[in-house]
């Protein structure tokens, strides 16, 4: 009887090529792989036509979704092929890793804790090949991160900056078989031994649990009677698992007594961009797209990946000649001399690249380094693969609605007229409502208005998670997106949460939860005596109206509701600015332009005459806080319920007495700040208003205007470049300052106006209005 260890990085390829060759030269006839013992039902599907790399397996624990871990596999993943050779010898293939129903165990919340405070989804990962292989679903695994790295100590001896690219260069980027393994076996035994020779136990107890368990397995194993054993696992435990000075019931009263829960196991799709560093994944890799390229092109791989990002840079008009890349090819290769190296590496190709394709550019680089060295893409699963009634219909609806699930991110321009397009809009709506935010609404610009979608997509792949999770609401996405829009509405404590799920339901088309939905909203709406959620809750409510429009849906109930919200928050809204502080106010004035915006969307002339009756006792009363005094004003003014004098007699009163003490002149910069915040072209425009500011600012004092001096670089600074510049333009200019001051004693007069060079433009005027001219010269009336 002879069992093989095999020790292996999660994700490499050079590992996958010299393992998939010694699983050839050995013939074993049992495989022991690291991984979840749940998911042995599901090995065969590796050989599967459909399934397609990168992929994972999901282990979760049914009661409660929200526990769970994904193993990944890529196409070069050494585990990965071990399954496939399994699978294709058929020799009996195992996983033998500690079982999550224990480990999942640990995570989960304890009842009174809330869902949303609980553990997420974990990647199984490794932090290297010398690391345990932790889930983190223990305290004692944070001990892991201080465990020291011995592989980093023997990278910096060999003369490389970081174990990660030793370990590329010793093992990733050559094929050996057998030999190799006994290499990496000898190294890790000197690794988890001290000077002295003693065993160093692993960091945590969870993972000499898991040590543990994996040889438990494989002495079951040879017990069945298997005489040749390959035991795939991370290079860190294999001088473990070969231990034979470790007694059987030793292993098992360390594993006994652990508490399980039921758990089950699917594949789901994955992606490149979740296998690298830069997604938190304990065990990722830097450039999966290059370790892809290992994988498949083994011979003069460097040669080969500078001719693919030729090609890349050719494609997206970038120059790159085939000189380039022989340039290219020798700097590397000088470098890898250099640096003393067999061959150049992917650090010495970049920089190649970097030195001859990119100039002094970094642009295309990011191009190489997107395109090529993350290379994001999802994998896929076969169909047959055994899911809960919710994810199978949303796979059955986005095949029927062709929006195929991709990792990178693409563009949906929908137009809400045809129906198709509506179909796709509802369907995204709807699993946003479940929290599965595949498509991000983008706004549309000079298209057709509330007719106008456009979406950004990506799926995630913990968005299988959330599917599951949702399934308790229904077996299709309309039936579980309708009962969680019941249940929200039944568990909402404020109105805008209310009043934001009516737009959501709206949008998703729900008509079997409107009732539901917009009783909770009336029952609330009566309840809500606060001004500010009464204002938060407007916007929702008339996007609901408008969208209600566009998709044909029956919005009495909703316009009730709108009715009697504006009607409230107009008769509150006087008291409810007054005697605010500072910071109230603030929080006030975002909620009041949105309402605004809001109450105009409704298009009812009896609710825009309540608001603005409602708008001017707020500019006209005395304890309202200034800021919002002068956003009412503002708003009055751009409504054209005021004319610019009234904007600007009210202006002058509140700058009437520059000296005044600091508290006045406090209030003034507040109400101009809320007069003018958002948009500067009042003062580019409005010669009066600008002779008023302009008068005032002047007259301040030195203390006083470095006292108001943050409040004002906060109102004027949020100008746009232009409107700035323009401003800056008249302070600067005597001339029109004068004139801007003429104009402040009587606004609307005609100083400066050339009348010759004015009536040179009245003829295109006529004609983009398509007014008849009235007789005389160039069609000017005389």
């Amino acid at each position: 009887m002879t069992v093989h260890f095999l020790g292996v990085r999660h994700h490499g390829p050079g590992c996958a090529h010299s393992l998939a060759a010694a699983l050839e030269a050995l013939g074993p006839d049992c495989i022991l792989i690291e991984g979840p013992p749940e998911a042995d039902a599901l090995i065969p599907y590796a050989l599967h036509e459909e399934m397609r790399p990168p992929v994972a397996l999901l282990v979760y624990m049914p009661e409660d979704p929200r526990q769970a871990v994904f193993y990944p596999f890529a196409e070069f993943s050494p585990e990965w092929q071990a399954l496939r050779h399994g699978v294709r010898t058929q020799v009996p293939t195992r996983f033998i890793d500690l079982p999550q129903a224990f480990r999942l165990k640990a995570r989960a919340a304890p009842p009174e804790q809330e869902p949303a405070q609980s553990g997420g989804p974990v990647v199984e990962d490794s932090p290297d090949a010398d690391a345990p292989a932790g889930d983190g679903d223990e305290d004692e695994d944070a001990e892991d991160a201080s465990h020291t790295d011995p592989l980093s100590a023997l990278a910096q001896a060999a003369g490389y900056s970081d174990a990660d690219t030793w370990w590329e260069h010793l093992v990733e980027e050559r094929r050996d078989s057998l030999d190799l393994f006994a290499a990496i076996a000898e190294l890790m035994k000197a690794t988890r031994q001290d000077e002295a020779g003693a065993w160093i136990e692993p960091g945590s107890v969870t993972e000499a649990r898991r040590e543990a368990h994996m040889r438990q397995m494989l002495r079951a194993a040879q017990k069945e009677g298997y005489a040749r054993i390959a035991v795939v696992c991370g290079a860190f435990h294999v001088p473990a698992l070969a231990r034979e000075d470790i007694r059987q019931k030793d292993d098992a009263a360390l594993l006994k007594g652990l508490a399980k829960v039921k758990t089950a196991a699917t594949w789901v799709p994955w992606s490149y961009g979740r296998l690298t560093y830069y997604s938190g994944y304990g065990a990722g890799i830097h450039a999966p797209g290059w370790y892809e390229h290992l994988w498949r092109n083994p011979e003069r791989a460097g040669l080969r990946w500078l001719m693919d990002a030729a090609q890349l840079m050719r494609k997206n008009d970038l120059e790159a000649s085939s000189a380039h890349v022989i340039e290219a090819v020798r700097l590397a290769d000088s470098l890898a001399a250099l640096r003393e190296r067999p061959r150049a590496g992917l650090s010495e190709l970049t920089e190649s690249v970097r030195a001859v394709f990119c100039g002094d550019s970094d642009a295309p680089l990011q191009l190489i380094s997107r395109e090529l060295l993350v290379a994001d893409r999802l994998g896929a699963v076969p169909a047959s693969m055994p899911m809960l009634p919710l994810p199978r219909d949303v796979e059955t609806q986005q095949k029927r609605l062709r929006l195929a699930a991709r990792a990178d991110r693409t563009t949906l321009d929908l137009d809400l007229r045809e129906p198709a397009h509506l179909e796709k809009s509802v369907f995204l709506h709807r699993l946003g409502l479940l929290g599965i935010r595949w498509g991000k609404a983008q706004t549309a610009r000079g298209k057709s208005g509330t007719f106008h979608e456009i979406w950004n997509l990506a799926w995630e792949p913990e968005f299988s998670i959330r599917l599951i999770e949702a399934n308790v609401w229904g077996g299709t996405v309309q039936a579980a997106a309708t009962g969680f829009a019941l249940h929200r509405a039944g568990e909402a404590k404020i109105l805008p949460e209310l009043t934001a799920l009516v737009e959501q339901v709206l949008l998703a088309d729900l008509r079997d939860s409107v009732a539901g939905v917009m009783a909770a909203l009336d029952g609330m709406a009566a309840r809500t005596s606060d001004v500010g959620l009464m204002l938060e809750a407007l916007p929702p409510l008339a996007n609901a109206l408008r969208y209600g429009n566009v998709r044909g849906t029956d919005m009495a109930a909703i316009g009730q509701v709108v009715d009697g919200l504006v009607t409230r928050a107009a008769i509150a809204l006087l008291p409810g600015t007054q005697g605010l502080n500072d910071e109230a106010a603030a929080d006030l004035f975002p909620k009041l332009t949105a309402a605004d915006h809001a109450v105009r969307l409704t298009q009812s002339e009896a609710l825009e005459q309540a608001w603005t009756a409602a708008l001017r006792a707020v500019a006209d009363g005395s304890g309202c806080h200034p800021l919002l005094a002068g956003r009412a004003c503002r708003i009055l003014l751009d409504q054209g319920a005021w004319q610019p004098e009234e904007a600007a007699r009210r202006l002058g009163l509140v700058c009437s007495n520059p000296h005044a003490a600091g508290g006045a002149a406090l209030g003034a910069a507040h109400w101009i700040e809320g007069f003018l915040q958002g948009s500067g072209s009042l003062l580019v425009h409005q010669d009066a208003l600008f002779a008023i500011i302009d008068a005032w600012l002047a007259g301040l004092g030195a203390e006083l205007f470095q006292e108001l001096l943050p409040l004002l670089r906060r109102t004027f600074g949020a100008f746009d470049a232009a409107e700035k510049q323009r401003i800056y333009e008249r302070a600067q200019d005597p001339a029109g300052t004068a004139m801007a001051a003429g104009a402040g004693a009587g606004a609307g007069t005609d100083a400066g106006l050339d009348p010759e060079r004015a009536a040179l433009i009245l003829p295109t005027l006529y004609r983009l209005y398509g007014i008849t001219p009235p007789a005389g010269p160039g069609g000017a009336n005389p």
